[in-house]
């Protein structure tokens, strides 16, 4: 299965970052935000895309967690501790929204805390290119049967899955976006090996909560852009 961007555009307009009006930093918030219209006008509407904050050693990736779990990794700088289980496969989200739509912009039951993942890039691709889809029918074209992807799914320790993309107010977008699931050796890598630093996200979610309607010019959203994929991922 290809990861090529799939839209209109030539994929090179699209990972160039236009600089944005406005961009700033939110006090205790590392990350530069950007107005989130200025930003949506200038993404891809349809297709599969990564949609992330990254430069040229590191991507930001999210997860929302129960307080203690986010608490324990903000503290050591790495997921980890007596809540956080290694023995299960958990889900990475490049795109804020995305992750806003899946916490409920840190309301729901232990996803109260949302954590920024600030990632080595080298270990990102390189789930990217052993990564299995989590759905028979999106790895057609990699597989030659259902067999042989049911054998790839149980022996891998990187799930990817597209999913629709999510306005603000948590609207199905024509725009595809990708959460990876990790375990196994993977997981250990993201608290481990992949790290560079743990984000507190929470008071920054909270902050923009109120805005988080799809025409409000007050939102604020990490900056972002297509990130650049692996053109065709090794079996």
């Amino acid at each position: 299965m290809a990861f090529a961007a799939r839209d209109s555009r030539p994929a090179d307009n699209l990972t160039k970052h236009t600089p944005i009006m406005n961009e700033r930093s939110f006090p205790n918030h590392p990350l530069p935000t950007a107005p989130y219209l200025e930003q949506a006008a200038q993404w891809p509407t349809q297709g599969e895309h990564v949609l992330a904050h990254y430069d040229d050693q590191s991507i930001v990736v999210y997860q929302a967690y129960k307080p203690s779990i986010a608490a324990y990794a903000v503290a050591h700088g790495r997921l980890g501790g007596p809540e956080f289980s290694f023995a299960r496969m958990s889900w990475i989200k490049p795109n804020f929204l995305w992750m806003m739509y899946r916490c409920g912009w840190a309301t729901k039951s232990d996803q109260e805390r949302v954590l920024g993942l600030r990632l080595r890039r080298p270990c990102f691709d390189a789930w990217l290119a052993r990564a299995v889809p989590s759905s028979f029918g999106t790895a057609r074209q990699a597989f030659a049967s259902h067999e042989a992807w049911a054998g790839a799914v149980a022996n891998s320790d990187v799930r990817l899955q597209w999913d629709p993309d999510h306005t603000p107010s948590g609207s199905k977008s024509a725009r595809r976006a990708v959460q990876l699931g990790l375990r196994g050796a993977a997981l250990r890598d993201l608290a481990d090996a992949a790290a560079l630093e743990v984000i507190d996200m929470t008071d920054f979610v909270a902050r923009q909560r109120p805005f988080a309607r799809d025409d409000s010019p007050d939102l604020h959203t990490p900056v972002e852009r297509v990130y650049p994929l692996p053109q065709e991922p090794s079996r």
